[in-house]
């Protein structure tokens, strides 16, 4: 008997007994739905990940943050001066290895009017132009600051869609993308107009339900405006934080808000936040080491500054795709392995509905190796038909759990996974048709032929 043949008598074995098939199968389409949709979920997961690091500024972007003085130098903590431009200055001109130095000054408590409509945005910075290739800021409308408004302190601010939306309208609302440029708003009670705006930041998936929402007839919203936004501006704290943003000129930012803001109305020069970015990825150990050369200079010896790269974020991102992978492939595997065991047993119950069948095979000239590959097709072929179901019904889990648990980082089933699933789905039929297929094989055909 040819593998063709082989194959055809095992579909017909279970075409004659459906039920039984179909409960045969049960562990495997479970196993096989239950790999593939987990695959599919840590892979959106994985996406949305990795897009929130690319929307916090890229792999090469560094973090220089405050930190307590080390324990030897405790007796130097009161004369630890924080971040400031000088430290600024420094890296831009003694090391050569950092291609980029974003200083930022923040304004605490920070909110945004524009008649009875308020919004509080998720960070209002001075900054400097160099904060657009930092962050990977695009400008959709107007211009940033130039050095003129620098020098002069001039009350501009460059705002982020989600401003936009909460103190204008949004597009979904008004119908029209409004440009707010040129308008005046108060940022804490203070008159600022709008020079710039930033484009509208999101993730793949709420781009393509924004896109699939304006096929569909326009529903009349109800309900009080919300004023927070939390969520709104993209998939995920990233791109929220990016579309609620407020920049205004650093030299601004110290004039109006910080120059008589600190304790006792004593001017306050420490910055919020320093960010840097590196050469190369592949200097990356040498560049820190450079810069924390620079920093002791301008720090006095004071180690009271630490580095966070954006390599343990990925190390991090992967630590979790790699987790979440290994329990749910644990968990498909047992779901499979259960399978096999049901295939099992019904091969046993095959061969001793079929014991006159096979002692006929045999008696005709059957070899005990034909009448074993004959069982052993006939348990991966279960097994196979059992995968492509559920493949079938991994694509309704993944619909049905995108129901259940709406995410902004939807499902993706990749090829890769069904393709492991048909495997392991086979291998798991081949061990689960061995003993039945031996048991087989060494029938004796007299006893078989004379089996009631």
């Amino acid at each position: 008997m040819n593998l063709l043949n082989t194959i055809v008598v095992g579909l017909k074995e279970i075409w004659t007994h459906k039920f039984r098939s179909l409960l045969t199968m049960l562990g495997i389409i479970l196993g096989v739905a239950s790999l593939v949709g987990m695959a599919a979920i840590v892979k959106g997961m994985e996406n949305g990940l990795k897009e929130t690091m690319i929307a916090m500024g890229g792999a090469d972007k560094v973090l220089l943050e405050d930190q307590d003085v080390p324990a030897y130098q405790e007796h130097l903590a009161e004369e630890a001066p924080g971040r400031t431009m000088l430290d600024v200055m420094a890296l831009r001109q003694s090391a050569p290895l950092i291609r980029l130095v974003s200083p930022e000054m923040a304004l605490n408590n920070c909110t945004v009017t524009r008649g009875d409509k308020m919004v509080n945005p998720s960070e209002c910075v001075g900054v400097w132009p160099a904060v657009l290739d930092m962050n990977l800021h695009t400008l959709q409308h107007g211009r940033f600051f130039t050095d003129l408004d620098e020098e002069k302190a001039n009350s501009v601010c460059v705002i982020g869609t989600g401003i936009r939306d909460e103190l204008f309208g949004s597009p979904e609302k008004t119908g029209q993308d409004i440009v707010p440029i040129g308008q005046q708003v108060l940022i804490n009670g203070q008159p600022f107009t709008i020079v710039g705006m930033f484009t509208r930041y999101e993730g793949e998936q709420e781009r393509k339900e924004r896109e699939l929402a304006k096929t569909k007839p326009k529903e009349k919203q109800a309900g009080p405006v919300r004023r927070r936004g939390w969520g709104r501006g993209g998939g995920g704290w990233a791109f929220w934080r990016k579309n609620y943003t407020v920049y205004i000129p650093m030299n601004t930012m110290w004039v109006r808000f910080r120059s008589a803001a600190g304790a006792n109305n004593i001017p306050d020069p420490r910055l919020t936040d320093i960010d840097v970015k590196v050469t190369s990825l592949d200097r990356l150990e040498p560049a820190l080491q450079q810069a924390r050369n620079v920093l002791l200079m301008t720090h006095r010896g004071i180690e009271d500054f630490s580095f966070r790269t954006q390599e343990n974020q990925i190390q991090s991102i992967n630590a979790q795709i790699r987790n979440a992978r290994l329990s749910g492939g644990i968990i498909a595997a047992i779901s499979l392995i259960v399978g096999g065991i049901g295939i099992m047993n019904i091969m046993l119950a095959s061969i001793n509905e079929r014991i006159r069948e096979i002692g006929i095979c045999k008696a005709i000239g059957a070899t005990g190796l034909a009448i074993f590959l004959q069982i052993l097709v006939e348990s991966i072929v279960v097994a196979l038909v059992g995968a492509l179901a559920g493949l079938a019904a991994s694509f309704g889990l993944v619909r049905l759990l995108a129901v259940v648990s709406p995410s902004k980082n939807s499902p993706v089933i990749t090829p890769t996974a069904m393709v492991i699933a048909m495997i392991f789905s086979a291998c798991v039929g081949i061990v689960a048709g061995l003993f039945p297929a031996f048991k087989a094989a060494r029938l004796d055909p007299i006893q078989a032929l004379r089996y009631e």
